[in-house]
């Protein structure tokens, strides 16, 4: 068992030996997925510089970013009345991000935009390193490496760069579902919680912790042992855990409701942007009007796109990949699949789903070294060319 999981049995945190032990394996992967994110700053810095347009402006003050800001320096409140009657309210943004904005600007030099900017640099190299823990642990250091890499150098990689909530969610999520894997409940538990508070697709970590509980539970049982002696074992903290995964998540659904006078409040101000799920009936017509019209050629990328990342979850579960990340990948690519809104968003709300990228990293890692880190070099400078064009045109909503 290694080091981060060694306490798994006490529930307790690995001490300070274990974790320095832990990074200074995790350091290569660390230093690699730095290298790639920078290479990403810099073209997007020369690249916005030729358009006459400043990155950092592109970073941290422009699309969610301003609304990000906006609720930590106001809070909660503050609506855009569309020309069509929509209207646009901060509700829709989960708070776990402004309020570290709020409290990093409060305690330091730091302007909210720039905190926050922070903030998702700092979660981006957590992040990186839940990826290598969970790569090592399944498939061995190389692994770990290769899909801290691959992460890094996605398409909408320049995403974990930005003032957004997509870095901060994944190193909570990914942590969350590592202490799933070594039965850490309790602290699978608060992580699911704070991701909860971060993203609504908070709800696929505490989907992962609770099938997880269900299931060892059950083939617990099977085993002829009792409920009591099961969380009184080796499973003693999973019932506190699976009761606290919930609480971030829920909690601010039924505080928008309470605020909104109705359940469906946060629902409503989703509908308000043109959000929400309809089982993928909109993403479907989307596809057919690009299919039936002059985005034919576009059509076919986004189908072939939709079938790649599929295939991926496929190959994953072929290879054992074991059941929370089974649970937790397949809920985010489902919910990103089927949501209604700005289609164009889909890369971006798919990027925490890091488990999709676990089939390619063990791939990579069979490769001899110059010919994978020439694959990563080659990928990382078309996600870098990427991001910037993205960055400097339409961009994230």
């Amino acid at each position: 068992m290694d080091d981060l999981a060694s306490t798994a049995a006490t529930g307790r945190a690995p001490g300070g030996p274990a974790v320095r032990a832990a990074l200074r394996r995790a350091a290569p992967a660390l230093a690699a997925y730095a290298a790639i994110r920078l290479v990403g700053l810099v073209v997007l810095a020369v690249r916005s510089s030729a358009d006459g347009k400043n990155w950092h402006t592109l970073l941290t003050a422009r699309w969610d970013a301003l609304w990000y800001t906006r609720v930590a320096e106001q809070g909660y409140g503050y609506t855009v009345q569309l020309a069509n009657g929509d209207v646009h309210s901060n509700l829709a943004f989960f708070p776990l991000l402004p309020w570290l904005e709020r409290g990093l600007s409060a305690i330091s030099p730091l302007s909210a935009p720039d905190a926050g900017l922070v903030v998702a640099w700092s979660a981006s190299l957590l992040a990186a390193w839940a990826l290598y823990a969970t790569g090592e642990r399944l498939h061995g250091p190389r692994a770990g490496v290769a899909l801290a890499a691959l992460w890094a150098a996605l398409p909408v990689g320049i995403v974990q760069s930005m003032a957004y909530s997509e870095s901060l969610f994944t190193a909570l999520a990914a942590w969350g579902v590592y202490c799933v894997l070594t039965e850490r409940w309790v602290w699978a538990g608060v992580l699911a919680s704070l991701a909860g508070l971060t993203r609504p697709v908070g709800a696929a970590v505490v989907a992962a912790v609770w099938v997880t509980a269900a299931v060892a539970v059950r083939n617990d049982r099977a085993g002829g042992l009792g409920l009591r002696a099961i969380l009184r074992g080796r499973h003693r903290g999973m019932l506190p855990g699976v009761l606290l995964a919930p609480l971030g998540w829920l909690g601010y659904f039924l505080w928008v409701g309470a605020r909104q006078g109705s359940l469906t409040g946060y629902l409503d101000v989703q509908g308000g942007w043109g959000n929400g799920f309809d089982g993928g009936l909109a993403f479907g017509a989307f596809l057919w009007h690009l299919l039936s019209g002059p985005g034919f050629a576009g059509g076919l990328g986004l189908i072939a796109g939709v079938a790649l990342v599929i295939w991926l979850y496929v190959r994953g579960a072929r290879q054992g990949q074991p059941l929370p990340l089974l649970v937790y990948g397949g809920l985010v690519l489902l919910l990103a699949l089927t949501a209604k809104g700005y289609f164009g968003s889909k890369p971006r709300l798919m990027m925490p789903a890091y488990p999709l990228l676990l089939p390619l990293a063990v791939g990579l890692a069979r490769w001899r070294p110059v010919r994978s880190w020439l694959l990563v070099g080659l990928v990382t400078v078309g996600s870098a060319a990427y991001g910037a064009f993205w960055l400097n045109g339409s961009g994230p909503p």
